[in-house]
């Protein structure tokens, strides 16, 4: 054995080699006894090459012992190296199984099955919200029945006096705001849906609050055009007729609302195609305007005859806030939407 002087102790450069005798000639070292003759200072480079001073590459001899693990009166079994076998001798069932292999972990045994797709029915979230709208509306419908009726019996009203008929208690208005707002979120539903089955179903954001982006912006729309409607209508007419007007305005985004929620019940519950919900949400969305026009005539421009300047009013305050709605909804659609 040779043991290393504990006394002198010699600095070895980074690009001296190193030549070690080995000490038993009759057989090759292994790497690690090879280490263990130099020095703890001895660089990579000086590992190296002591490493390949010492030690040569040789052939490798295979075990030729009989294999005796096969059963008894069987011919002995063919050796996985034969690159002369078929691929059924070296790749089985068992080859990558768990039982054959106790380090892969089994898993769960059996075929998994397909997953379930998603459907709006299926989507808790969506089902709480229309349940707790129809719930809410209908409560409120039965509070506020009377009110609802004489608003339906004088919408086509042509009222002569300088006041408004109509009077509303404060749970009444609260609840035309929340009709409102029911009409906000089910034109957001639609306008997703729309463009999930159209365009794609792929978002940046989860599905609840891109229907919250859209009822949003849509909130913002009917905002922007209470606040324009009240400021033209200061300028150009008196209080009453202002008031009239913004009472029917909230009276024909709430009837919206109430025709658009039948026809998001049967999309989400009864399969009812988008294209079909579509076309019913543009021939409501039509009807409004329709209304629209013939209230604002009525209110505004009957009295004077002025039919041109109803067609100028009803198109800086309807038509072109309607486009700028599309436009918004497209843009923010586009940033929200993934684009491979």
């Amino acid at each position: 054995m040779f043991q290393t002087d504990s006394i002198s102790h010699t600095s070895w450069g980074a690009s001296d080699s190193v030549h070690v005798q080995n000490p038993k000639a009759h057989r090759q070292p292994t790497p690690a006894q090879v280490l263990s003759w130099l020095p703890r200072n001895a660089t990579p480079q000086q590992q190296d090459s002591a490493i390949r001073a010492n030690i040569t590459p040789s052939e490798i001899h295979w075990s030729t012992r009989p294999d005796t693990l096969h059963l008894p009166g069987q011919s002995v079994g063919k050796s996985f190296r034969d690159v002369s076998l078929p691929q059924y001798y070296k790749h089985s069932y068992f080859s990558k199984s768990p039982l054959f292999h106790p380090e892969i972990s089994g898993g769960r045994q059996g075929v998994s099955g397909d997953p379930i797709p998603y459907t709006i029915a299926g989507d808790n979230l969506i089902t709480s919200i229309l349940l707790g709208c129809l719930m809410l509306a209908l409560t409120a419908f039965s509070a506020s029945r009377r009110f609802i009726e004489r608003q339906i019996r004088k919408f086509f009203y042509v009222q002569r006096g300088k006041t408004t008929a109509i009077t509303e208690t404060s749970a009444e208005l609260r609840f035309q705001l929340f009709l409102v707002f029911q009409t906000c979120l089910l034109q957001a539903l639609v306008f997703f849906f729309y463009t999930s089955s159209v365009n794609s179903d792929t978002f940046i954001l989860e599905q609840y609050q891109v229907i919250g982006i859209f009822c949003a912006i849509f909130t913002g729309y009917y905002v922007l055009k209470f606040i324009l409607y009240s400021l033209t209508n200061m300028v150009f007419f008196d209080r009453n007729r202002n008031e009239q007007w913004l009472k029917s305005f909230l009276f024909i985004i709430s009837s919206m609302g109430l025709l658009l929620f039948p026809a998001v019940m049967l999309l989400a519950y009864f399969d009812l195609s988008i294209r079909t919900v579509a076309i019913y949400a543009l021939v409501v969305i039509f009807l409004s305007k329709l209304l629209t026009f013939f209230k604002t005539y009525i209110i505004f421009f009957r009295q004077n005859g002025q039919f041109l300047q109803n067609i100028l009013y009803f198109c800086a305050l309807e038509i072109m806030p309607l486009l700028s709605l599309w436009g918004a909804l497209i843009t923010a659609n586009s940033y929200l939407k993934v684009n491979y």
